[in-house]
């Protein structure tokens, strides 16, 4: 033990050094040592019997060096909080997407629950059907056969006895008294010998079944598809003269290239794109996008007005490299263009076919001329029918009241596009960016709003189409969720049509019948529905011809339950019958009178009159039910700025969806 006890001569200094704990700056490398410099060089602590073995190296005081390292600490530690809100905007977003797609999963599974169950109800159906008409079939032969079997019994029978009993005679004496009944067995026998019988069978035992399977199992077997790709936004890019500058009034177009994560070209369609030109106080202009199926896409546009615009290109929700995108418009001077009217129709059908590319060449093959006129009807022109010059008067229509500016807000919209009235002295609109629809009185004050934003059933992704069904429920097509909801009168989510057959719905109507119909503007067809869901017909394809589609966009219901589309890119209104039968077809592309740059919005009044919204010229014309040209509706006091849906309200007046200018308006309107 004494050998561990220390003399009271022992130095201080030993005791430091074998018990005070070393300072904070001491050297590593040298037990005692303080290190006051720092190696640039080796990066670390230097005491002075360090030095020498860094001579050549760059040295700074460690105070300095410490200061240094802790500023440089505290730069990165603020960037990397910096980007934590990034990080967790981005984890939200994406299980946001992961919640959608369990939620479409979840969708798309009820969907074909219902629709095989339908199936299997359409083929129990048909069963019972063939079985019945099976029995129905055999009853009737059977009871011609049977018929015939028992007058053959009968006359075997009578037959029979009428000779047993004649052959009983004449084993008997003849004799007086048998005479008499001999002669009645004679007269007898000669009715029978002479009996008209049924002894050739007036039916045949033929009963098939022809059953063609073969094809019915292919189909079958190819029946549904889960439709996906890989697109990202991050990766996918868009190319096109387009992307820069257009011609006012002339189509331009867009193509975009959809790619995967790893940047690589996706092969397949069916992507979730949205296009839109606007200014810089919102979005103005819808378009057309064309899935070529094979993973580009074309985004086909026209600008009415002059000016600096963005466009915007998004994929499911997200902006493409480099969108928005600057936009030039500018106007082409009409003394520049010398194009007959008929050149002009035939130029602008092959400008859709194929989109222009907004080259100065395009455009002098597809400028107007002034002196175009409207095409005839296919029906007789009315008296009142008479096209006047835009510079006469228009009837003395005017502005009630308009309600809306740029916003999220109640009462506020961005880039509203379909309106519809009720009964019940209601405005609805179809507020498209904001995903949702507001409701207003026929004075314009604000009732309620509903809609959420998401891809699930009962959700809104891009409202664009509004009706009111003769029950109170309001439908309303989706565009982006290619399907139509449908809604109680409170807003309370009741169901969904068109779903898995619908590629981009636009406008929705409700005929005579409460059907639903619906503008595919994709498809380029129209759809009617039950409100159950069944479809009861289709019609229209894509093209130029009279029963052919351009982007249609709206539908109205004459009282004679025919079917009023607006043709987009046709420049044209064409009335069919309910079975899709083409009953008139009026309009060309124009600025004069019954002519059209792009029609959407579209309504009937009680004398069947067709009120239609000229996107492209801004302006409401009105024609008569024969398609002839009676005049316009009279919005000089506050122009509007691409119209898109209209309606008529229950006290009649026109209102109209002015999308450029964010806001609804509501004229006086004579009928």
């Amino acid at each position: 033990m004494e050998a561990h006890q220390h003399s009271p001569d022992s130095s201080s200094e030993e005791c430091t050094v074998l018990e005070a704990p070393p300072g904070k700056n001491a050297c590593p490398q040298h037990a005692g040592k303080v290190a006051e410099l720092y190696c640039s060089a080796c990066e670390c602590a230097l005491c002075e019997d360090c030095v020498p073995g860094h001579q050549e190296h760059p040295k700074v005081p460690l105070s300095q060096a410490l200061e240094q390292h802790r500023s440089s600490l505290q730069e990165k530690l603020g960037a990397v909080q910096n980007r934590l809100p990034q990080i967790s905007d981005s984890l939200s977003f994406i299980k946001e997407i992961l919640q959608q797609l369990t939620n479409q999963r979840a969708s798309i599974e009820e969907d074909i629950q219902s629709s095989f169950e339908d199936l299997h109800k359409q083929l129990d159906v048909r069963k019972s059907v063939l079985l019945m008409e099976l029995e129905v079939t055999y009853g009737l032969k059977q009871k011609v056969l049977q018929a015939q079997v028992d007058s053959l019994a009968r006359g075997e029978g009578d037959l029979m006895a009428s000779c047993t009993e004649t052959e009983e005679a004449l084993a008997g004496e003849a004799c007086v008294a048998s005479l008499q009944l001999e002669q009645e067995l004679q007269e007898r026998l000669g009715e029978l010998a002479s009996l008209g019988l049924p002894c050739q069978p007036e039916e045949n035992d033929q009963l098939d079944l022809l059953m063609e399977t073969d094809g019915l199992r292919k189909s079958i077997h190819n029946l549904g598809t889960i439709v996906t790709t890989s697109a990202v936004a991050s990766q996918s890019e868009a190319m096109g003269a387009g992307l820069e500058q257009c011609i006012v009034g002339l189509p331009a177009s867009v193509t975009i290239v959809t790619r995967d994560k790893s940047g690589g070209a996706c092969k397949s369609g069916n992507a979730i794109l949205s296009a839109e030109v606007f200014t810089p106080d919102g979005s103005i202009v819808d378009g057309e996008i064309l899935d070529h199926k094979n993973g580009t896409y074309e985004f086909v546009y026209t600008v009415p007005k002059e000016g600096d615009f963005s466009l915007a290109l998004r994929l499911y929700d997200q902006h493409i490299k480099g969108s928005p995108f600057k936009l030039t418009v500018n106007r082409i001077l009409e003394t520049e263009v010398e194009v007959s009217p008929s050149t002009t129709t035939a130029t602008n059908s092959a400008a859709y076919a194929t989109p222009s590319t907004g080259s100065s060449e395009g455009a002098k093959r597809r400028g107007k001329s002034p002196g175009q006129k409207k095409k005839g009807s296919k029906r007789a022109s009315s008296a009142l029918g008479t096209p006047r010059r835009k510079t006469q008067n228009p009837i003395e229509d005017d502005l009630i009241f308009r309600i809306g500016t740029k916003g999220r807000n109640k009462g506020e919209f961005t880039n509203l596009q379909g309106v519809a009235a009720s009964s019940s002295g209601r405005i609805l609109i179809a507020d498209s960016n904001n995903q949702c629809v507001q409701i207003f009185s026929n004075e314009g004050e604000f009732k309620s709003r509903f809609g959420v934003r998401g891809r699930s059933p009962g959700q809104m992704q891009r409202p664009t189409g509004v009706a009111v069904h003769p029950s109170g429920d309001i439908i309303i097509a989706d565009y982006d969720n290619k399907w139509v909801s449908i809604f109680s009168s409170e807003g309370k989510f009741k169901g969904k049509l068109g779903s898995g057959r619908l590629m981009g719905p636009k406008g929705v109507s409700v005929d005579q019948n409460g059907h639903v119909i619906v503008v595919d503007n994709k498809a380029c067809t129209v759809f009617i529905f039950q409100p159950t869901g069944k479809l009861i017909t289709k019609f229209g394809s894509r093209g130029t011809g009279d029963k052919q589609f351009a982007g249609p966009h709206f539908a109205a219901v004459n009282k004679n339950n025919e079917i009023i589309v607006t043709d987009f890119h046709n420049h044209s209104v064409k009335v069919f019958t309910p079975e899709g039968e083409l009953v008139l077809k009026f309009g060309s592309n124009g600025e004069g009178n019954g002519q059209f740059n792009a029609p959407t919005g579209v309504a009937v009044d009680i004398n069947g009159n067709i009120i239609v919204a000229d996107w492209g010229n801004s302006r409401i014309q009105v024609f008569d039910g024969n398609g002839s040209f009676l005049s316009y509706i009279n919005t000089s006091a506050d122009p509007l700025y691409g119209p898109q849906g209209l309606s008529l309200t229950s006290d009649g007046h026109v209102v109209v969806a002015d999308s450029g200018n964010h806001c609804f308006k509501v004229y006086r309107y004579l009928q």
